[in-house]
């Protein structure tokens, strides 16, 4: 159900890039269906090869139902193919909002994530607050060397943060459902934590992100490349700050990974910004 009172609140774009996960797609707009957060657009932006639909039925019936409950959708194809960095760059470039949330098309959200999302940011004026992705398939791989949480007790702040750095290996606690059990010892109450990088489902203030650079580096990568979304998290961590959201709200629908060939690793070649 939308909060009747939400759509007075700043307006967020979704921007979903998408590539050969019809099914995944439509799982993922589903969730976006019943977001309690009132003032959303969300923008598809499909690299499906000209010869097939740009939507699956599946998604595009989603489609269909979140525009006949007042969501403003909008699909686009977005060819040729560049790279991810780049695919998300363009979607940087459509987005009018303050709030850009990039949300993967293969994870699933809880209905008051985005409404969570919006409130953290907007309570510490910082460039990104992201929710990490849960693989509930591990919930019974219990890893408490990996769930090592640092809060944040006070203000974000900016931080630099180096690939391979002591501070780096943050990113382990993203790792299997290590948040979900970490959610069953902590409970449900929203805080945020310090992070190194967060993949999935980061809502970005689009100016700061765009103050950074955006994903204008994708100039300097290969087609073939990963990080990506790592190193604009980075740029923005440096000069705005960045957390993460606990508990989380975000789950991985666990599928293999569209992009096989991660020997160009960006956050490892690039120059920071």
């Amino acid at each position: 159900m939308i909060r009747p009172d939400a759509g007075s609140g700043p307006a967020v774009d979704v921007l979903i890039p998408t590539y050969l996960r019809p099914a995944a797609l439509a799982v993922t707009l589903t969730s976006l269906v019943a977001q309690t957060w009132g003032n959303l657009r969300i923008v598809v932006s499909s690299q499906t090869p000209l010869d097939e639909p740009i939507l699956g039925p599946e998604a595009a019936a989603v489609v269909r139902v979140l525009r006949a409950e007042g969501r403003d959708v909008e699909v686009v194809r977005h060819l040729p193919r560049r790279g991810m960095a780049e695919h998300r760059q363009s979607l940087l470039d459509r987005t009018t909002a303050p709030f850009a949330l990039f949300l993967d098309d293969d994870v699933l959200v809880e209905p008051d994530l985005v409404e969570r999302l919006v409130g953290a940011i907007r309570r510490t004026n910082c460039g990104f607050v992201g929710s990490a992705v849960v693989g509930l398939s591990f919930t019974d791989d219990v890893r408490p060397e990996e769930q090592i949480v640092e809060f944040w007790d006070g203000p974000v702040v900016p931080e630099s943060i180096e690939p391979g750095s002591t501070e780096w290996a943050r990113h382990r606690l993203h790792n299997a459902a290590n948040l979900h059990h970490l959610r069953e010892r902590l409970g449900p109450a929203d805080r945020l934590y310090r992070v190194a990088w967060i993949g999935g489902c980061v809502l970005f203030d689009a100016e700061k992100l765009r103050d950074v650079g955006g994903f204008g580096f994708w100039h300097d990568l290969p087609e073939t490349h990963a990080g990506e979304d790592v190193v604009a998290e980075l740029n923005v961590l440096r000069r705005y700050g960045g957390a993460g959201l606990f508990p989380s709200g975000a789950y991985h629908l666990e599928l293999p990974t569209t992009i096989p060939d991660r020997r160009y690793d960006a956050p490892f070649v690039l120059q920071p910004a």
